[in-house]
């Protein structure tokens, strides 16, 4: 055994770690501690856990200073760095936000953004940020109102209580500007919480990365380590037209080494590791297979149409659109590859043995959830026979990845079967304008993704379904595309302007993509009904299974990610990958290393305030680095701090291995990647010339100007 490996399972066993992903024999695998992972709630904070295995005092006041300094954005996270609403978070969880400010001759997205006084800070229209100012589990006072109702009618007295739950709150917090509170199920629905959040609306953009800088090493990069991403922008909130002053706010930290413990705060995005293996086996068959496909092909017709007009293609947001699905292409690669892995689903098979076996020892258990798993199989059973239409209708009216003229003819649909002596004119009118108002793709493009869904169709339905017979008409899916372009009023938005007073049952015989619209349509409501009653029946079983599970297990168990606050720990270690191992930090080095290693590649280009390196710039300092904390989609711009509260990175990224936690947490395989916060400072100082915001992180101290910052300084 080499050394780093034996330093890997010592850290395991003394943090009590699974050890599934170091190769055992399949017949030996035994669940892990946390193979259910580490995205603790606040209502149920991990105080022990933490104090026993980090040797800190985890009290409430700590966790209170962590979760009222963390914040929600759109997508994302982010926190306060100081007392005066100072807000950072990752460049690429602002890119819609830089791009609402940009005004008529800036390019910000490439050129980055640095506001030079407090009056230049930018207000951002339509973003947000969400401070959680408390949470607590109501089930019992949800579950007394469901028990009272009869059996017929204990979902709607489910929503009434939810609903009185969220009344009283917002009326106890009333005296609190901008209150939202959100009741979030937990364990699949076996527990509820409900969190009281706090909405700031006044966000204004202070500085951004160039998204060369911010995404360093574009896809190629992407879910890798090392990595060299500088991915970072500064928000600040203000209230009533002035910088908001937080009661609680991170220091900016001065790094952490290897072997140092770290806490994320953020808001992971839903994962399914609750889910039983039935569930995962059709993940594997039917439903993630179909996604990664989908998004393979639209990436290929979106980098089409970029590569033959780019100018055009910037316009229309190809280049974003394309990031996204790229993306989401290998995260869901990634977890294929995961619930194709015997010893992942060996591991999950043995966890749902071992709380079968616990359920069946408890005669109050068994009796009420003995079935569940066993009735879930059969639900899983029962979605494969609809696993044709799964395929074949997935993303139909997708506005960026699906095709226009069916979007169009779908809408168009609508308004006929809307039309009549009864309807409103004015509501009419408006269903006319929304129509009208969808833009066209490029030519080739819009024919590209139509002809990717008539092949769609004949692929999972086959070619003598009656739908792929109407829709091909014997032609192979580009001709059917091609005719339906050449035939169809909803083909451009100009000729349907012409036409859209037509609109009406008779186009429907007459107009081929509303004839194929009218199938769709039919046969889609049957398929979302089947569809719909299964997710139904599914849901009540997975509430039930959740609420055994907590039964047995009680919070020991982490719930599954929903996209509101967590907070979970990890430790910085490195890792080995392709033969040899990953370093548990990156530097400035590397950023140049591979921007002259490959010359005239966009993926690592610099922007020119970065060529040559400016002279102040210590190229030594750290920009990346890892730990074995427990993040997914939505931690993006999460502070990941010290035991003393000292933010010391954020958050941006895992590498390929941990794509496998929508479904377990093996810190052993996975990492999440961070920017260090000393690189962000660097940068500021050496490169940017911001030394109004080097201040304010590392002193407190808010000043209005460049000039005043000077002063201080001198």
């Amino acid at each position: 055994m080499n050394i780093h490996r034996a330093s890997v399972l010592a850290l395991c066993a003394a943090l009590a770690l699974p050890l599934a992903g170091v190769a055992q024999p399949t017949d030996t695998l035994r669940p892990g501690r946390f193979d259910f992972g580490k995205m603790w709630t606040f209502e149920y904070a991990p105080a022990a856990y933490f104090s026993s295995t980090y040797g800190f005092d985890a009290s409430p006041e700590w966790f209170e200073r962590a979760r009222l300094a963390a914040l929600r954005i759109p997508g994302c996270s982010a926190s306060f760095v100081s007392p005066n609403g100072l807000v950072v978070t990752n460049q690429h969880c602002a890119r819609g936000a830089i791009t609402a400010v940009t005004r008529p001759g800036e390019s910000l997205m490439d050129d980055g953004f640095y506001a030079p006084s407090l009056d230049e800070e930018r207000p951002i229209p339509g973003t947000y940020a969400d401070q959680l100012l408390s949470a607590r589990d109501v089930t019992a006072e949800i579950d007394a109102a469901v028990e009272a109702a009869p059996e017929a009618g204990r979902a709607a007295a489910r929503e009434r209580a939810i609903a009185d739950v969220r009344r009283r709150l917002e009326a106890e917090n009333a005296g609190t500007p901008g209150i939202r509170v959100q009741i979030v199920p937990l364990y699949n629905g076996g527990r509820y919480s409900a969190y009281v959040f706090r909405r700031f609306t006044d966000i204004r953009l202070v500085a951004a990365a160039e998204l060369n800088v911010g995404f360093f090493g574009g896809d190629p990069d992407n879910f890798t380590y090392p990595r060299y991403a500088l991915d970072f922008t500064f928000y600040r909130v203000y209230e009533n037209g002035e910088p908001y002053h937080p009661s609680r706010w991170f220091t900016w930290g001065d790094g952490v080494a290897e072997g140092e413990p770290v806490f994320v705060i953020g808001n992971p995005g839903p994962t399914n590791r609750l889910q039983t293996v039935a569930q995962l086996e059709y993940q594997r068959d039917v439903l993630v297979p179909v996604r990664k496909a989908f998004f393979e092909t639209r990436l290929h017709a979106l980098r089409e149409a970029y590569a033959a007009d780019p100018e055009q293609g910037e316009r229309l947001g190809l280049r974003t659109q394309a990031f996204s699905l790229s993306n989401s292409l290998k995260a869901y690669t990634g977890r294929l590859d995961a619930l194709r892995d015997p010893d992942i689903l060996g591991l999950k098979g043995a966890a749902e043995e071992e709380l079968m076996r616990r359920i069946a020892a408890a005669p109050a258990l068994g009796a009420h959830y003995g079935s569940v798993i066993e009735e879930l199989a059969g639900i899983q059973q029962q979605r494969r026979t609809l696993a044709a239409e799964t395929g074949a209708f997935y993303n139909l009216a997708h506005p960026s990845y699906g095709s226009r003229t069916l979007l169009r003819a779908l809408r168009a649909l609508e308004l006929v079967h809307a039309a009549g002596p009864a309807a409103p004119a004015d509501s009419l009118a408006a269903e006319r304008a929304a129509l009208g108002s969808i833009g066209d793709h490029p030519g080739d493009l819009e024919e590209e993704l139509l002809r990717l869904r008539m092949a769609d169709l004949l692929h999972y339905l086959g070619a003598e379904d009656p739908l792929v017979e109407a829709a091909l008409g014997g032609r192979s899916p580009e001709g059917a595309a091609t005719s339906m372009l050449q035939h169809s009023v909803f083909a451009s938005r100009e000729r349907l302007t012409g036409e859209i007073a037509r609109i009406g049952p008779d186009l429907v015989h007459q107009d081929p993509a509303l004839a194929l619209a009218e199938m769709l349509a039919e046969r889609m409501e049957s398929f979302r009904a089947r569809d719909r009653a299964l997710s139904d029946r599914e849901e009540e079983l997975a509430a039930d299974l959740g609420r055994a599970r907590f039964e047995v297990y009680g919070t020991d168990v982490a719930p599954d990610a929903t996209s509101s606050p967590r907070i979970t720990d990890g430790v910085v270690v490195p890792y080995e990958y392709n033969g040899t191992l990953a370093p548990t930090h990156t530097t400035f080095y590397g950023v140049y290393d591979r921007y002259y290693g490959h010359v005239g590649n966009p993926d690592w280009a610099l922007p020119p305030r970065w060529v040559p390196a400016p002279d102040g710039l210590d190229l030594s300092t750290p920009l990346n680095f890892i730990s074995t904390a427990d993040t997914y989609g939505g931690n993006s711009g999460s502070p990941a701090v010290t035991r003393d509260l000292a933010l010391v990175g954020l958050n941006f990224d895992r590498n390929i291995e941990g794509l496998s936690r929508d479904f377990i947490y093996l810190p052993e395989r996975g990492r999440n990647i961070m920017v260090d916060v000393r690189a962000i400072r660097e940068a500021l100082d050496e490169v940017y010339d911001a030394d109004r915001i080097v201040l304010e992180i590392t002193t407190g101290t808010l000043v209005r100007t460049e000039a005043e910052a000077d002063a201080v300084g001198r």
